[in-house]
């Protein structure tokens, strides 16, 4: 197998944030869903991903940095000591059995498979469904967990490569990509948006129809609203855990006034007339005079 810092593109004292995003980025552009039927970007797809399987893990890396192990994980021989194992090296029973033909089967578990599945914000947040292509061209159903959060986890047991000596399978781990979402961010369990509002909705108040994760809700925009003004909705927010002991986030929504696009001739009229009446003190108030 080739060296795996090669694989990536990446030097060999390279960070665990730089080698995560190097492999983000190759996995996205080399998965199989983007490049139906190639065979030649499949197989570099699953040298990055393998090769990303064995840096990211610590101690396999050291290992590998120190020389004690290839890049494909199986350990480097170094002799053999009548006392017993000296490094991945074979021990004098297992010599001696070798020249007789009796080799003794030595098992060792599959080696997992790193894969990145990209999925939508409401998806991640409420929980669902996808499907993804393995190593063998087999696809199956992963569950996206509520309150998927991005970078995370998922192992799917047993869907990795094939053990040796009749070792157990290893796994196929999932990590999650979540993607942009055109108006909702996330922070922990809550939801954070900005909603603009007009400026008679600002002065008079006004009831509006406002988005969450979990549908619409109408909500009383109180009048004498400024921009800047954070409404909370209680538990409309991210729901974590099971449904007896669920912990729910809030959804807080981020006022703005917004004046007409175009310059409406009354409305300057009538500000005129108005200030000429008394303005208010805002930035000395503010304390910025």
């Amino acid at each position: 197998m080739k060296d795996p810092y090669k694989v990536l593109g990446v030097p060999q004292g390279v960070s665990v944030a730089a080698l995560k995003s190097a492999y983000r980025a190759l996995a996205k552009e080399l998965h199989p869903d983007v490049n139906p039927g190639d065979t030649v970007i499949e197989q570099r797809f699953k040298e990055v991903s393998a090769a990303y399987d064995l840096l990211s893990n610590t101690q396999k890396r050291q290992q590998y940095d120190s020389g004690q192990i290839n890049a494909d994980g199986s350990p480097r021989a170094e002799g053999f000591s009548h006392r017993g194992r000296r490094g991945g090296g074979m021990d004098f029973e297992d010599l001696v059995a070798d020249l007789f033909g009796r080799r003794r089967p030595r098992q060792a578990r599959g080696k997992s498979i790193t894969y990145s599945l990209s999925v939508p914000f409401i998806e991640a947040v409420l929980g669902g469904i996808r499907r993804i292509r393995l190593h063998d061209g087999k696809t199956l159903e992963v569950n996206i967990p509520p309150a998927t959060e991005d970078g995370a986890n998922l192992r799917l047991k047993g869907q990795g490569m094939a053990g040796v000596g009749g070792g157990p399978v290893g796994d196929a781990l999932v990590e999650i990509l979540i993607e942009p979402h055109p108006y909702f961010t996330r922070d922990g369990l809550d939801i954070r948006l900005d909603v603009p509002i007009t400026l008679a909705e600002a002065v008079l108040g006004a009831k509006i129809n406002i988005p969450t994760i979990h549908g619409p809700v109408s909500v009383r925009i109180p009048a004498g609203t400024n921009t800047g003004k954070i409404l909370r909705l209680k538990g409309r927010g991210v729901a974590a855990g099971t449904a007896k002991t669920a912990a729910k986030g809030d959804e807080y929504v981020h006022l703005t006034v917004t004046l007409p696009d175009k310059p409406d001739a009354k409305l300057k009229s009538f500000v005129r007339e108005w200030t000429k009446k008394g303005d208010y003190e805002v930035r000395k108030k503010a304390g910025l005079e």
